[in-house]
């Protein structure tokens, strides 16, 4: 009976975890969606991308990247490239990192940026692109 038991939780468990990656896929299809519409509106009415930058782990340094684009939070740690690849740009930084740049792996955007951080450290992407080009929707019709 407790094999059986066994058996089944482990289904369950496999079951669910099935489905909360669908879900996942399919926020990040919708955040790539998003972005994907945005980018070339920005480009074409700005702002300018910027270089972008990796800021080390609590704060603790700085490193160029060879990447141009738009931060999506106030404190830089999440940014569209101009490749149209969502970063996260926070990582941990070596003193050559710092003194030589990095290059940061594209990652899949999430709906929410900041999910699961501290109150007030999350933001829409929908609203963090917003904050970088007001209106920009009605730029994209």
């Amino acid at each position: 009976m407790s094999s059986q038991w066994s058996d089944f939780r482990s289904q369950a468990a496999h079951f669910q975890h099935e489905r909360l990656q669908e879900r996942r896929d399919a926020q990040h299809a919708k955040a790539e969606e998003m972005l994907a519409e945005f980018l070339p509106v920005v480009r074409a009415h700005g702002p300018r991308p910027v270089p972008l930058r990796v800021t080390g782990y609590g704060g603790k340094g700085v490193a160029k990247t060879p990447l141009r684009g738009w931060y999506l939070r106030t404190n830089r740690t999440a940014a569209l490239g101009e490749d149209g690849h969502f970063y996260l740009l926070i990582a941990p930084l070596s003193p050559r990192d710092r003194l030589l740049g990095c290059q940061p792996d594209p990652s899949r955007p999430p709906l929410v940026l900041g999910e699961g951080g501290r109150d007030g450290e999350s933001i829409d992407l929908a609203d963090a692109l917003e904050r970088v080009l007001p209106g920009w929707r009605d730029l994209a019709g």
